[in-house]
């Protein structure tokens, strides 16, 4: 049931349901209707509507006659998301060196402080959310709406394939350890190490999901 926080109710509905469809909770296909979720979620269904508006807008979705059809984000779209991620946000580099002062740089650090000591406790989900963390505030120091809209919008998308990769506890330490060397590189203010260690994560990012999805942890269907 959703509880009543400061953000517009329709707001509450519209991130729940799209977190649980970008997390995989839905079927590929499976066929929702605005009563159902409304019933679900504890809310009346006008919220409901204007959400599921919105996640059609943003194509998770897709209306029918019969009620909406769950689509997320298939494998087909993953490739294109990554190459979207390892082209741009390599080039935040500058802007974000540039921007960067002791209280963000602080705050970078503790990040990736926590997720140290989640992933010494092997809670490799909550690492997985500080991730999406580090990233956010990484875009937004950057100073720039337009690298931070697109690629905030790229990484929560890759969020189904990114928790599949919670099985490789392997490269969730590595991309901490990843994390770490960025922070050192901007405290040095070294942009063109920054620019590097970007790279190298995203690549190291982009293998690990691809090959999470060719070994079969999505086995969602492509549209014909």
């Amino acid at each position: 049931m959703i509880e009543y926080k400061s953000v517009s109710l329709a707001n509450q509905v519209f991130e729940a349901l799209q977190s649980a469809i970008l997390r995989g909770e839905f079927e590929y296909g499976e066929l929702v209707s605005e009563k159902k979720l409304a019933e679900k979620l504890g809310v009346s269904r006008t919220p409901v509507r204007e959400a599921m508006t919105r996640l059609s807008q943003d194509r998770l979705i897709k209306d029918t006659v019969n009620g909406s059809i769950i689509l997320g984000i298939q494998p087909k779209d993953l490739r294109d998301l990554l190459i979207i991620k390892q082209r741009i946000e390599p080039l935040i580099a500058v802007s974000l060196t540039e921007n960067m002062t002791e209280k963000e740089l602080n705050r970078l650090k503790d990040i990736v402080d926590q997720q140290e000591f989640y992933s010494s406790k092997d809670d490799y989900e909550k690492v997985m959310r500080l991730d999406t963390e580090f990233h956010d505030a990484m875009y937004q120091i950057s100073g720039s709406i337009v690298f931070e809209t697109v690629l905030s919008q790229v990484h929560h998308k890759l969020l189904k394939y990114r928790l599949a990769s919670l099985k490789d506890e392997k490269r969730i330490r590595e991309s901490t350890g990843e994390h770490k060397l960025i922070v050192s590189a901007l405290s040095e203010g070294n942009a063109s190490k920054v620019e590097e260690l970007l790279l190298l994560h995203v690549d190291h990012a982009y293998n690990s999901i691809m090959k999470g999805a060719t070994d079969g942890t999505d086995n969602s269907r492509e549209d014909n």
